[in-house]
């Protein structure tokens, strides 16, 4: 059976997004890219919740002539490849040959995809899908980045869920600056 790994980009007080929706503040060194690379390359599918599947959706499958960044670039190929998940209870069909869960049972939908792998699936950004899932008991490990900055504001990660232990699996410093919490259910 596969497992779903929680991607996520934190700041410092707790947000992954700022005041006004704003995500332009996490800096992927060079060591924090080639990191996130192979994370998403060793991913059996990924899976989004509805608001960051429009987001990817509508960024990655034309990247080449929107950004130049080398991470951007790297990443283009492992995104179009690998197969896509989107939790929502709201789209009956996603583009892209993504696969919509959440119309029904989701945590059966979710069970049914986890069983379907050996490895895992890139659940990543957002907090609805990720909170969903977690309430589930679905979700077996968080790799939590957090970025040197103090938001002061914006979208929590991981808002209004029930108490429950986590045991630390790991952590890494990148760049000199981000540091990986990663944790796994106990």
């Amino acid at each position: 059976m596969g497992r779903i790994v929680y991607w996520v980009h934190t700041s410092v007080d707790g947000f992954i997004e700022g005041p006004d929706g704003e995500f332009d503040w996490p800096e992927m060194g060079d060591e924090l890219s080639a990191y996130s690379i192979d994370l998403s390359e060793r991913a059996d599918a990924f899976a989004y919740g509805r608001r960051v599947w429009e987001m990817m959706s509508g960024y990655w499958p034309q990247v080449e002539s929107i950004s130049d960044h080398p991470h951007d670039l790297a990443f283009a190929p492992i995104w179009r490849r690998t197969p896509k998940i989107v939790v929502s209870r709201t789209l009956t069909e996603a583009d892209h040959g993504a696969r919509v869960v959440g119309g029904g049972d989701l945590a059966a939908e979710v069970a049914a995809v986890r069983d379907g792998i050996d490895g895992y699936v890139l659940l990543t950004g957002g907090t609805g899908a990720a909170a969903s899932l977690t309430a589930l008991g679905l979700v077996d490990e968080f790799h939590v980045i957090v970025h040197p900055v103090l938001l002061g504001g914006g979208k929590r990660l991981l808002p209004d869920l029930d108490r429950r232990s986590l045991r630390l699996a790991g952590t890494r410093t990148f760049d000199g600056r981000s540091v990986l919490l990663s944790y796994a259910r106990a």
